[in-house]
């Protein structure tokens, strides 16, 4: 360890009989499933945000967690940052950590000063990720703080914000590029409207489908491998977000010819939000052939709004694992927690023992998952349902016209069959 802030210098161990809070019950990163490790299935991630850039805010108090590196707005207060960042990564034996160009250095006063104090850090980073292992997930630029990006970022009526917005992912992406960053991650942050009465939806979409579109040109420009992700939401910062849900971003990503190119990073509270089931949101990605990676939080269902708590739905967690594995798990992707302490949670014991409760969640969930494909428990239940289609291909492939199906339906008489969801519902409960 390079600093004392979690007074312990021994990973997290496995030891399901401990009386430890600070010990896995669940996650065993070396437990093979199907010929993969738990590790290599579940690739976690610790967010640089919420869990050391977060200073426990909310719209009616102040600053609740005293981080001796606070406000961080100097490069000496954003190492020791990241010296406590690769800390607490180390600790959890989490691979992969996510972080946005704003979480690591503070502004500078033009695009070129921020430039380079990014790169300062992505040097000092690189460093801590060479002695400790530890891989980057994604990156992604802040888009949405700076008050330059209060009307959007991309999809502003100010061409020299558009312009900014591209020089700071132009220079976070390069980042991203040489600390091997596995995917790139654009968050529309502020991409949406308040209200129509000053807002061109046309000129706003055609704004950020040029925009994307560069980002890709760029990205392959420089020879970054890893897919561009956007990040559906619904809600919040503005009142209606273009990336409502992942339905909607495939419609956009179809009407700017970037399907091939650009997948989607899935939240759980996002999808609540938007009036979805974290499963629907995955398997709806699975069928549009565009999942590319999660993040792993909850909302509070009785507050309405994205309160990034850290999973504790073990069902929840299973449906979400159940259709990633169906679409043959993650590839450059991974479980990003995007998740905080509640407010009043002040240790640095409580950060540690937020994340572990979450990985063994998300192992239990995993596992009971891989053990529901493995058995056939809802897939065999699901083709049974569907058995009818079997030989009647003809009707979907075009070959047969309406009057056509209509004419063979004379002497049918269809009988309904039960859809059996409670006995599905319980069959999820008993494998988690």
């Amino acid at each position: 360890m390079t600093t004392d802030f979690f007074n312990r210098s021994e990973p997290i161990s496995f030891d399901p009989d401990s009386k430890d809070q600070l010990a896995f019950r669940h996650y065993d990163p070396e437990m093979m499933l199907g010929g993969k490790r738990l590790e290599e299935h579940l690739r976690f991630a610790v967010c640089y945000w919420h869990s050391f850039v977060w200073p426990g805010t909310d719209p009616f108090g102040g600053d609740t967690f005293e981080r001796d590196w606070f406000p961080a707005d100097t490069m000496a207060l954003a190492k020791r940052k990241a010296d406590v960042a690769f800390d607490m990564f180390s600790l959890l034996r989490a691979p992969y950590f996510c972080f946005h160009d704003h979480d690591v250095r503070p502004e500078g006063a033009n695009l070129k000063e921020s430039r380079d104090r990014l790169n300062e850090m992505a040097d000092y980073m690189q460093a801590h990720m060479e002695r400790t292992g530890v891989k980057l997930l994604w990156g992604t630029a802040n888009l949405f703080s700076n008050r330059r990006y209060m009307s959007g970022a991309a999809t502003n009526p100010d061409p020299d914000v558009f312009a900014y917005a591209a020089g700071t992912v132009r220079d976070c992406l390069d980042v991203t590029h040489r600390l091997g960053g596995e995917n790139y991650v654009m968050w529309g942050g502020r991409e949406g409207y308040e209200t129509l009465l000053n807002t061109d939806i046309a000129q706003e979409d055609a704004q950020m489908g040029r925009f994307l579109n560069l980002v890709v040109d760029y990205k392959h420009k420089i020879g970054f491998k890893g897919p561009i992700l956007i990040e559906p939401k619904p809600q919040e910062p503005t009142k209606h977000q273009y990336d409502y849900d992942v339905a909607t971003v495939y419609g956009f990503l179809r009407r700017h010819g970037l399907e091939g190119e650009v997948k989607v990073n899935i939240e759980q509270g996002h999808a609540i939000l938007a009036g979805h089931s974290f499963e629907h949101e995955i398997a709806t990605a699975n069928a549009l052939g565009i999942l590319g990676s999660i993040d792993m939080n909850r909302n509070d269902y009785q507050s309405g709004w994205d309160t990034d708590q850290f999973p504790n739905n073990v069902p929840e967690v299973a449906l979400a694992y159940y259709h990633i594995l169906q679409g043959g798990g993650f590839k450059t992707g991974g479980t990003n927690f995007d998740a905080k302490l509640r407010r009043q949670s002040l240790d640095a014991d409580d950060l540690l023992a937020a994340h572990v409760g979450a990985m063994d969640v998300c192992a239990r969930g995993l596992i009971g998952a891989h053990k529901m494909l493995e058995d056939g428990a809802l897939s065999k239940p699901l083709a049974e349902r569907y058995a009818g289609w079997q030989g009647q291909s003809d009707m979907l492939a075009g070959k047969l016209s309406l009057e056509q199906i209509a004419n063979n339906a004379e002497n049918l008489d269809p009988k309904p069959v039960s859809g059996r969801q409670e006995i599905l519902e319980n069959i999820v409960n008993r494998y988690v």
